[in-house]
């Protein structure tokens, strides 16, 4: 798949977010999609791509397929995001996938560094807690990663868990390199290419030992890499009265059962129905 013209990530971007931002109002997702796409530039191929996730809705009921169809569109890691976020036993919210893709789309077409897009997209399987061997094989059919990047990202994928996350970014750094031949002088030797540069494998090696999305946010303060979109707790204000009624309800008829008490008992026929008569008499 080669990378795409930046009018199409444009595009993209808000065809997620409009996405997003409809499934708050609880319409058919096929609704959806003939709704947004005809807002989209018909100048990209982005229409053409909505119309075959449209078919594949209404056919399959999900439309991760029809992007997984199209891996000359949609990259894999898109099409692993939306196929996870419609997976029954999963989850993963499909509203925060879309907001996912919306910022990532966002974000390549400003042309990132392959370092910013992979923070991005590893916080993204950490947060979520999607599946890291399924994830990096995604990630490392994405073009933006070169060969190097690609066969780092399938080694990765087997020592995830293993090793610590800032430990595996540091000795593939550049910071790393630079004390190597302080230490060890310059005729010190590079086991292989860094892929990060000097202030990544800083921030790496301030974090070892710690919680790898303290390393995302360090990595966010001072790289300005893109932040993850987080589920927002739902707003529950508007129940606040309802429950504070029926609450008062509750201490109004414990007092009310405490006075009966207090007079001389609780007269318990009240709470019981109507008897029907006897019938042998």
């Amino acid at each position: 798949m080669p990378i795409l013209d930046r009018e199409e990530y444009i595009e993209q971007a808000y065809f997620f977010r409009a996405l997003a931002d409809r499934m708050l109002q609880n319409l058919p997702t096929q609704e959806l999609l003939g709704s947004v796409r005809d807002e989209l530039l018909s100048t990209t191929k982005l229409p053409l791509a909505v119309d075959f996730m449209a078919s594949e809705l209404r056919v399959q009921g999900v439309f991760g397929t029809a992007m997984a169809k199209l891996p000359h569109y949609f990259t894999s890691f898109q099409a692993f995001v939306v196929s996870e976020a419609e997976d029954e036993q999963g989850r993963f919210d499909i509203w925060i996938a879309v907001q996912i893709l919306e910022r990532e789309a966002r974000y390549r077409a400003e042309s990132p560094p392959a370092q910013g897009l992979f923070f991005y997209q590893f916080e993204t399987l950490c947060r979520n807690r999607l599946g890291y061997d399924a994830g990096l094989t995604a990630m490392a059919a994405d073009p933006a990663y070169d060969q190097l990047w690609r066969e780092w990202l399938l080694t990765l994928r087997r020592q995830i868990g293993l090793v610590d996350l800032a430990d595996l970014v540091y000795v593939r750094s550049q910071q790393y390199v630079k004390q190597q031949q302080q230490h060890q002088g310059p005729g010190y030797e590079i086991e292989a290419p860094p892929l990060f540069g000097e202030k990544e494998g800083r921030i790496a090696l301030a974090n070892r030992h710690k919680d790898p999305l303290l390393l995302f946010a360090a990595l966010e303060r001072h790289l300005e890499y893109p932040a993850v979109p987080r589920p927002k707790r739902p707003d529950e204000t508007h129940q606040l009265l309802p429950q504070l009624a029926r609450r008062v309800e509750r201490l109004e008829t414990r007092l009310k059962l405490l006075e009966e008490e207090r007079k001389g008992g609780i007269d318990l026929s009240r709470f019981f129905g109507q008897q029907p008569p006897d019938e042998g008499k």
